[in-house]
């Protein structure tokens, strides 16, 4: 047997498992009862869930992922650091100043002001 032959057999298996498990799906789901809106803490939304943000959460979210992609390099770096040595020390330092120049550019242009 040709091996293509046999991927498609197994795309073909996992075409019909997936058709197979959306129509049991489909056969086994309640009908449309939703009656009411969507729970938030007892009261009614007082905003659309599509609505616009400010562009100022945009910054801070950027900000967030910069602090945790900063987390995520530390904690491996954390394991290997005395195995590396000085070197690592000094690489590290070098990104968190990257980061830290982030911040104070940020700082500066307002994205930390919240009035």
């Amino acid at each position: 047997m040709e091996p293509w032959a046999a991927v498609l057999g197994l795309l073909g298996v996992l075409a019909l498992g997936v058709l197979a498990v959306h129509a049991l799906s489909r056969l086994l789901a309640p009908g449309p009862v939703l009656t009411v809106g969507p729970f938030l803490s007892g009261a009614p939304p007082r905003e659309h869930a599509l609505s616009r943000f400010h562009v100022r959460w945009y910054t801070v979210s950027l900000l967030f992922l910069a602090f945790d992609m900063e987390m995520v390099f530390m904690y491996p770096w954390a394991l290997v650091v005395s195995e590396v040595g000085v070197g690592a020390v000094v690489e590290m330092f070098a990104f968190l100043g990257l980061l830290m120049t982030g911040v104070a550019y940020a700082w500066r242009q307002g994205a930390l002001r919240w009035a």
